[in-house]
């Protein structure tokens, strides 16, 4: 799935795909990463971490971090939880719901994690495909409840859509698979799919504790509580203060693989401009800076570097195509038309040493070799915006504003957060489409309601997007899929097409084929669209080591926990 983030956000990470927002700003000093790359690219130049060995950094230590919001729901695999900041303060804890049986490399190579699953193999015969899965004897969660067969059934059970009053963000691959049994013994999981599944790891990245095995547990029995106990990670649950909006945690002695570094790590959740403040008074050890303002703030903080690379956010129009009266398709193509999408990046990256053509995939990110510029729109501006309209059949009402049959084309931009670059943006996006002719207002919410507002669709048109993945094909369901996209957006033709696209083993073959799906949805729907993707730009304490812009490797920018700490003085 992917991870919802903000715009305006202090940090963001992905279990696979996560709601996101457009998130916070630099300038043009720092290492390299000026630009965003093209297709061949050098994709060094968008790492930065100060990467060092576990046994040159000093044992012990914490590192304390902000995020926009912790929970109140705490189950990433549910609509509620769905956002980049929870897959973040799960990651050090909870490599069985976040990692699972993969890892990446900085470029998106999936491996194997050999902390959960030692082998991952897959055979094809007359059509019909058997994954042999070869788990750790050892991995087991922190209830003592082993890691094996009835885990990975679990797994498939809760998230393969067939129950409907499960609230998952997607089914992803998991309705093709016809079986999930012991093989040898419980720890050897054989699965079967009613068709082959490509890439692999579009299955089991992510495990599902047996124990969580009801709509209702799945729903709302993570709303305020962690659950400690369904976790395994290198570091465990210290303390979750719900008052001081804090979460502690410390070394897992029941972990079995390589030991972490650090002794603590402390997550605060945090306004941007409170993280601003924080990071100067010493109080935490990073914090994003993607506009000017706050890289102005932390410009010159002493004890500190900054670490800058490409941001994998892909958005800017999340429309809730489901609120009226953007259920009508020819509003939604005006905002689309009305957007200048270079004047928007012009107000967001101003003062950055950041550039970028207009992007025009949710999926892929303009360096993928796979990448093709989707944007349903080529005509664009305040006059072709209202001729959308007028050839919708609305009219200009006394105030000026496009209506049809009494009801106005009137709605609002859902902001998050202080930052006032972000805000700048939402407020130029603003005029762009009451140009457009479009009654538009601005809902400004906190970074803490961000989870509550997205999860539950109460908005119309937010500046928020997803992370972006390497490859497509599990984007392109959860996205384009009608029975599975939040705005029951699509068709029968399209989704024949997603069903297929997942048999492809070819990886350019099933990517071009993702796009094409893409390009054909955005053309027709008009539900998500790109302004921009941006950079990742991070104001980090000095010497601090493994932590930085980490591309596929980790959106938390920890590629690491085990290895995240302090170089020895």
């Amino acid at each position: 799935m992917k991870n919802l983030t903000r715009i305006g956000g202090v940090t963001a990470a992905v279990a696979a795909l996560t709601l996101t927002a457009c998130g916070g700003g630099g300038a043009a000093s720092g290492p390299e990463a000026g630009k965003g790359q093209d297709a061949g690219s050098d994709l060094a130049q968008l790492v930065s971490i100060n990467a060092k060995d576990a046994k040159d950094l000093e044992p012990g230590g914490t590192v304390t971090l902000p995020l926009g919001n912790i929970g109140p729901n705490f189950n990433g695999f549910s609509n509620d939880g769905n956002s980049a900041d929870n897959t973040a303060l799960h990651r050090p804890i909870d490599g069985a719901g976040t990692w699972g049986c993969w890892t990446y490399d900085f470029d998106g190579t999936a491996s194997v994690n050999k902390d959960f699953c030692e082998e991952f193999t897959s055979d094809v015969k007359d059509g019909k495909q058997t994954i042999t899965i070869k788990v750790n004897d050892k991995a087991s969660y922190n209830d003592g409840t082993p890691i094996d067969v009835k885990t990975f059934e679990n797994t498939w059970n809760m998230l393969k859509g067939e129950n409907p009053d499960i609230d998952i963000v997607s089914s992803g691959a998991y309705e093709f698979v016809d079986s999930v049994k012991a093989g040898a013994n419980d720890k050897e999981v054989v699965v079967t799919t009613s068709q082959p599944v490509y890439p692999l790891d579009a299955l089991f990245t992510g495990l599902v504790h047996p124990k969580v095995n009801t709509p209702e547990l799945f729903n709302t029995g993570f709303t305020g509580d962690m659950h400690p106990e369904w976790m395994a990670g290198p570091f465990k649950l210290d303390q979750y203060d719900s008052a001081a909006k804090t979460v502690t945690l410390a070394p897992n002695e029941k972990w079995w693989g390589t030991k972490p570094v650090l002794d603590k790590v402390i997550f605060r959740q945090l306004e941007s401009s409170a993280a601003i403040a924080a990071f100067k008074n010493g109080e935490i050890d990073g914090v994003s800076a993607n506009t000017i303002t706050p890289y102005k703030q932390l410009d010159g903080t002493k004890n500190s570097e900054v670490r800058r690379g490409q941001r994998l956010f892909a958005g800017g129009l999340n429309i809730n195509a489901q609120k009226a009266p953007l259920t009508d398709v020819a509003i939604r193509k005006a905002i689309f038309t009305a957007v200048d999408r270079e004047a928007l990046r012009n107000v967001r990256f101003n003062g950055l040493n950041w550039e970028e053509t207009s992007s025009g995939s949710m999926m892929l990110l303009p360096f993928s070799k796979y990448y093709q510029d989707n944007y349903p729109v080529t005509e664009t501006g305040a006059d072709a915006a209202k001729k959308v309209l007028t050839d919708a059949g609305y009219a200009p009402n006394a105030a000026g504003f496009m209506e049809k049959d009494g009801v106005p084309a009137a709605f609002s931009i859902t902001n998050f957060g202080d930052d006032p670059t972000t805000l700048a943006f939402t407020q130029t996006l603003q005029k762009q489409l009451q140009a457009g002719g479009m009654d538009v207002g601005i809902d400004q919410r906190a970074s803490a309601d961000f989870g509550k507002v997205l999860g539950g669709r109460d908005f119309f048109l937010s500046v928020s997007g997803y992370t972006v993945g390497p490859d497509a094909t599990e984007a392109v369901k959860q996205f384009y899929d009608s029975t599975t996209n939040e705005n029951e957006l699509g068709d029968a033709e399209l989704d024949a097409e997603i069903k297929k696209l997942t048999t492809i083993s070819d990886d350019a073959e099933r990517n071009k084929a993702a796009m094409d799906v893409e390009k054909k949805h955005m053309a027709k729907y008009f539900s998500m669209g790109v302004v921009m993707n941006g950079p990742q730009i991070s104001f980090v304490r000095t010497g601090l080591a493994n932590y930085g812009p980490s591309l596929f490797k980790s959106l938390s920018q920890v590629p690491d926990w085990t290895t995240l700490g302090w170089e020895k003085k």
